[in-house]
């Protein structure tokens, strides 16, 4: 079979498929509905239930994970910015799958969650996020969730799995960076598995991967937040340099720049290393006014 034959079945297919799917994907939200009730159900029970009986699901799309999310013990939240889903989750989605009894709990928020203020619907109360993630805000997603950290004591779902891996590499690899180091300050990070493009309408190009955040038990860092913050980011922006060459917008004394810490780069340095060069740098910045 010739390539090009084969390209027009498969655009046959998924034109098919979004046919018969009660939402159509949109390219412009980074849309690839998970199709494979198997794997619906596997990243359900990715969540320990541990800590909180609430959740919230970012971008449920036809619903596909959040039947299983409604067969467990929680109060389910779906968001999404898509008016059609958001439309479906209102009215079809019931009527679909009968074998679902009716959750008082359950809400649907037609809503961006990167702009959101979470406490509209949670206030001070633990919740955790799960979601075959668009892969576009992804990152973002995760960061939104470091801000609110305070509430969520567990984050599972699906990226891209480059994405994924990043998030829970550890120190000494190429691909250990800024988010590693961000999320693991206060997370501990586990890759689950892989799940590859064909379960996906469409499939997208690249395999995704599932991961667990489980919130640390003691997830306050020993040092000026801000400042660890600030520290990483400029460290790793210039990743190929030493330390003592990438943070010189901190003005460091020539006596810190001797500290054997800043003759090693970024991606060698392990988070508990990373709160250790924040606090050295802040008692620098007061030693010198």
């Amino acid at each position: 079979m010739s390539k090009n034959y084969k390209k027009k079945i498969d655009r046959f297919s998924d034109k098919k498929e979004n046919a018969n799917s009660p939402v159509k994907a949109k390219k412009h939200l980074g849309q690839h509905f998970l199709k494979d009730e198997n794997i619906a159900e596997k990243i359900g029970d990715t969540l320990t239930l541990n800590g909180y009986n609430q959740v919230l699901e970012i971008g449920p799309g036809t619903g596909v994970l959040t039947k299983y999310l409604l067969q467990k013990d929680l109060k389910v939240f779906a968001m999404d910015l898509d008016t059609e889903s958001i439309e479906y989750l209102n009215t079809n989605f019931e009527l679909d799958h009968p074998e679902i009894k009716a959750n008082k709990g359950f809400q649907v928020l037609e809503a961006d969650f990167l702009k959101y203020d979470v406490q509209q619907i949670f206030r001070e109360e633990q919740f955790a996020i799960t979601g075959n993630f668009p892969y576009n805000i992804s990152t973002q997603i995760v960061f939104k969730t470091l801000e609110n950290r305070n509430q969520i004591p567990e984050f599972t779902g699906m990226f891209q799995k480059e994405v994924a891996k990043r998030i829970c590499e550890k120190p000494g690899s190429k691909t250990y960076g800024i988010l590693s180091v961000l999320t693991q300050a206060y997370y501990d990070a586990e890759y689950l598995f892989t799940v590859p493009p064909s379960v996906f309408n469409p499939p997208p190009k690249v395999d995704s991967g599932v991961l667990r955040l489980i919130r640390k038990e003691n997830f306050s860092l020993e040092c000026d937040e801000k400042l660890f913050f600030r520290v990483v980011k400029a460290a790793f922006q210039q990743r190929r340099k030493t330390l003592r060459n990438s943070l010189k917008t901190f003005n460091l004394s020539a006596e810190l720049k001797e500290d054997s810490i800043f003759g090693q780069r970024p991606e060698q340095l392990s988070v508990a290393q990373f709160t250790q060069l924040t606090q050295k740098i802040a008692k620098d910045a007061i030693s010198d006014q």
